[in-house]
């Protein structure tokens, strides 16, 4: 196995306007970026009137107690709102974001998509496969 006692080259500051540090993310807000809680708000925010408790824990597999605990932590936050009710004669609590959760998660999620777009393009320069600019070159 090679040593390598040097480090690696620098990578070169992106022309972004207005920042010294182009790849810093500021925005991947990290109550949202945990792998749990990023999966409820996808959940949360493609059922606008809110999820059961129980279809929360099937469709993000998590277990009673980590799903409480990350539900407060959202809740905390200001992100969901958790409201206790009756279905028939059973309990059930019931999730649903808020609208400033709803606002905050779509901010989160085009920071996101910045990452994975400057990521791909990073990508294809290292591998020579971008004109300047960013755009692919032609076949």
């Amino acid at each position: 196995m090679p040593r390598c006692d040097t480090p690696p080259a620098p990578i070169p500051p992106q022309d972004v306007p207005g920042t010294d540090a182009p790849f810093a993310y500021d925005g991947l807000d990290r109550v949202i970026h945990e792998k749990a809680r990023l999966g409820l708000l996808t959940s949360l925010i493609a059922h606008p009137k809110g999820l059961a408790f129980a279809s929360l824990k099937q469709l993000c597999g998590l277990t009673d107690g980590n799903l409480s605990r990350h539900l407060q932590v959202l809740q905390e936050a200001g992100l969901v709102e958790i409201r206790k009710g009756y279905d028939g004669n059973r309990p059930q609590t019931t999730c649903g974001l808020t609208a400033a959760g709803r606002r905050r998660f779509l901010d989160y999620l085009a920071v996101l998509e910045r990452v994975v777009r400057d990521a791909a393009e990073a990508a294809r320069d290292a591998e020579g496969t971008a004109a300047p600019g960013g755009r692919p070159r032609p076949a």
